[in-house]
This record gives C-alpha cells, sequence and structure tokens, in this order.
C-alpha cells in the first residue's frame, strides 16, 4: 500500500497531480477515483486503501482548479477559459489511458463522487468502451435550476470576469444543501454527520473554496449534457453500473434524483444498473462513520 504522485501533462501542456496506491503483489484491476467539487483526490486515501488491501491498483488525480493540480498551474476554482467541463472528462480519458497499458487485461473501473459523479457520467457517454464498471457516487439529476444557473453564470462572466470567484452562484448552488439538515453546527454539515469528517473539510486549504464565475458555467454546462436521453444512449447497454448515495443526500434530492438518473439509463437501455441508499447518510458516504459498510457494499458489487 505505497503511495506516491506522479505529474502528468495533457495535450494542452496542463499539469495533472495523480496519486497512486499499489497493492501488494499482481493487481486484479486499475481503480480510477474522480473526487468532487472544491476537495481533491487526497481525501480518498483511507478509501484507496482499502481497495489496494483488495488487490486493486488504485489512482486519483486532482482536476483542474482542485488540490495540488490547481498548486501547479494557477488558480482554485478554474477549469479554464472555455469547454473546461469536456476538457477535464478528457483529462480522464488520458489518464485512464496513461495507467491502462497491462498485459494482463485487467479490469478498469471508474468511481466518481459528486461532480466527480458528473464527469464520470460524461465519460461513459463519449468513451465507456475503456472501462469494465462503473460507481457513480452522490449523484443527482438535473432540474430547471441548473438552466436557470447556466444563464446567471454566463452574464456574471460578461460583467464581472471568468476568473473571478463567485459567492453569488456559490450561494445559490449550496444555500438549499446547507438547510437540508436540521439544526447544523456548521453550512458543511450536508456533507456528513460525522463531526470530526467535517472538521477536517474546514480547516483543510483545498476544500470549501469560492469556485469562479467560469467554473459554474462549466459545471451546469456538463449537467445539461449528462442528463439528455439521445447522450445517456451512446452508454454501451452492458456497463456495469452502481449508483450509491445517502438517503439524506441533498445532491441527490434525498434518493429521488438518484434513482431519476438510473431511470434515464434504463429507458436508454442499460441492462445493468444498480441503486443501493444508505439509510440515515448524507453526501460523503466514504466519510460517514460507518463508512466501512459502503466499503463493503461496493465490494460486494465488485466482486459479483
Amino acid at each position: 500500500m505505497v503511495e506516491h504522485a506522479e505529474i502528468l501533462q495533457m495535450d494542452d501542456g496542463h499539469q495533472v497531480y495523480v496519486r497512486i496506491y499499489k497493492p501488494k503483489g499482481t493487481p486484479i484491476g486499475n481503480f480510477h477515483i474522480l473526487h468532487g467539487m472544491a476537495e481533491h483526490g487526497g481525501r480518498y486515501e483511507a478509501f484507496a486503501q482499502n481497495l489496494t488491501s483488495q488487490g486493486y491498483f488504485v489512482t486519483a488525480h486532482d482536476h483542474r482548479g482542485h488540490g495540488q493540480t490547481a498548486e501547479i498551474n494557477g488558480q482554485l476554482g478554474y477549469f479554464g477559459d472555455e469547454g473546461g467541463f469536456q476538457r477535464v472528462v478528457d483529462d480522464v480519458f488520458d489518464i485512464i489511458q496513461h495507467y491502462s497499458v497491462d498485459p494482463n487485461n485487467q479490469e478498469i473501473v471508474l468511481f466518481g463522487h459528486s461532480m466527480g459523479s458528473f464527469i464520470a457520467r460524461r465519460f461513459i457517454q463519449l468513451y465507456s468502451g475503456m472501462i469494465d464498471k462503473c460507481i457513480l457516487c452522490g449523484t443527482g439529476a438535473t432540474t430547471a435550476l441548473h438552466q436557470i444557473g447556466n444563464t446567471v453564470a454566463r452574464s456574471l462572466c460578461s460583467l464581472n470576469g471568468k476568473n473571478v470567484q463567485s459567492p453569488i452562484m456559490n450561494e445559490l448552488s449550496f444555500n438549499s444543501f446547507s438547510r437540508s439538515v436540521l439544526n447544523p453546527k456548521t453550512i458543511y454539515d450536508w456533507l456528513c454527520s460525522n463531526e470530526e469528517e467535517v472538521e477536517k473539510y474546514m480547516k483543510d486549504p483545498y476544500c470549501g473554496f469560492i469556485p469562479t464565475n467560469q467554473y459554474f458555467v462549466d459545471l451546469t454546462d456538463g449537467l445539461l449534457v449528462i442528463n439528455q436521453k439521445e447522450e445517456i444512449k451512446n452508454i454501451r447497454k452492458d456497463l456495469p453500473i452502481l449508483l450509491i448515495s445517502g438517503s439524506e443526500d441533498p445532491v441527490g434530492s434525498k434518493g429521488s434524483g438518484v434513482f431519476k438518473v438510473a431511470k434515464g439509463m434504463n429507458e436508454a437501455g442499460l441492462t445493468d444498473v444498480v441503486v443501493y441508499l444508505f439509510e440515515g447518510m448524507r453526501h460523503e458516504i466514504l466519510k460517514e462513520i460507518n463508512r466501512k459498510h459502503v466499503y463493503s457494499v461496493i465490494t460486494r458489487w465488485l466482486n459479483r
């Protein structure tokens, strides 16, 4: 379970920071983790080590505008000047391709949490032939508010600039999430009921930052694309997909949004879509006190 990091250069010159966790012996497969918004891949170390103990070779990169990748290249909360959502999807393609050259033809599993799940959903619409299994954690459905948010974010880009932090969009995005918890102690209690983990998040300099106007344009662009029926139909029909979420997760509308995503996949002809809701858990199910139950469900699904 040795962890080290590498910096990969993308075709546009952007450098991406990748954490690597190696199992003892020959890996049974490659498992790539896509983190969520305003966090970084280092927060998945415990999960990665659980996977390496099962034999997986695990990688987790920091997206553009996040964590060490932002530290190397410039600004937190900024994918790029334009087309940022597609660019981060293409980064995933390059990284998976880089680490999946294996003579034993081991399986490749893609895991995405929250924003990472949106990126993963676009990835499988474009490149589902590259992977063997996909796990979508803390995902949600597109609503009319995302179209409104896209319009507002574009206006803010014109008025204030693309790479300026957007407290207005941040408030619009997360205000309702904060209200999902009764008598919260912090504005981040919707993330997790484990107070220790919430405190770690709040103290992490790479977590909880306010993204830019252009970031919100890119994110909502992505959300509007991934829920289009014609795009969902592009996913190969036999790709095994596991959707996992907390029953109290506001991102997935406390379960209803997760089932809406699964329904869209079933209607598109996908034949192996499974939904598992964890009772009482919030958004970051991998950080909850009983996270080992989440680990066991993932392991059982991987080993079907």
